[in-house]
């Protein structure tokens, strides 16, 4: 008598999936690790969220760049390879990681704004105290992290959400924003405006 019996084929690919490194299942990066550059490129290679990051890098920027006007492209792409080299410049940081994910992260958000991806919510205008021109902020609570765009008169930062013991804050470059009870306190540059939102 034959007491052979037959297991479902999954069972099977579940043992040999459970056998596997999870280095092994993870997917890779974009680019081919085979060929990685440097230390941070091989970071990414053995990193599960960095090579995630990487991936959706891959996936955002070449649809910012179909939204750009035609004129804008070779920018886009020169600004781009800039971004490459700096992040590749993570090896400098004390905590490489943290700075590899965040220059992917601030990256991401920047692209998926300027390149029309997200659906922009309503501008909150304020008036502030110590100018006349115009104050306004968009906030993006679908990117991560949350972000806003901020414009006084003819400039306009890309800030990402901050630590705040209240309140709430964003940080870009040479700019700062942080709301609290109703207030608005901004550092641009070198000014400073005390700025409450129009009704």
């Amino acid at each position: 008598m034959n007491n052979a019996f037959s297991l479902p084929a999954r069972w099977f690919t579940g043992v040999l999936m459970a056998a596997l490194p999870l280095s092994v299942l993870a997917a890779p990066p974009s680019f081919d690790c085979n060929q990685a550059s440097g230390s941070i490129e091989e970071m990414i290679c053995q990193d599960d969220a960095l090579a995630a990051l990487d991936r959706q890098m891959a996936e955002v920027f070449p649809a910012a760049m179909a939204n750009y006007p035609q004129a804008e492209q070779a920018t886009a792409k020169a600004m781009q390879r800039g971004w490459i080299k700096g992040r590749n410049d993570c090896w400098k940081a004390d905590d490489k990681k943290a700075c590899v994910e965040s220059e992917y992260k601030s990256r991401i958000v920047e692209l998926q704004i300027t390149g029309g991806l997200l659906e922009a919510p309503t501008p909150v205008a304020f008036k502030c105290n110590e100018t006349d021109q115009p104050f306004t902020a968009v906030f993006y609570g679908q990117t991560d992290p949350h972000s806003a765009v901020l414009t006084w008169g003819d400039e306009q930062v890309i800030a990402l959400i901050a630590p705040a013991a209240s309140g709430s804050k964003f940080t870009g470059r040479n700019v700062e924003y942080w709301e609290h009870q109703g207030e608005a306190k901004v550092t641009w540059m070198d000014k400073t405006l005390t700025c409450q939102p129009l009704k």
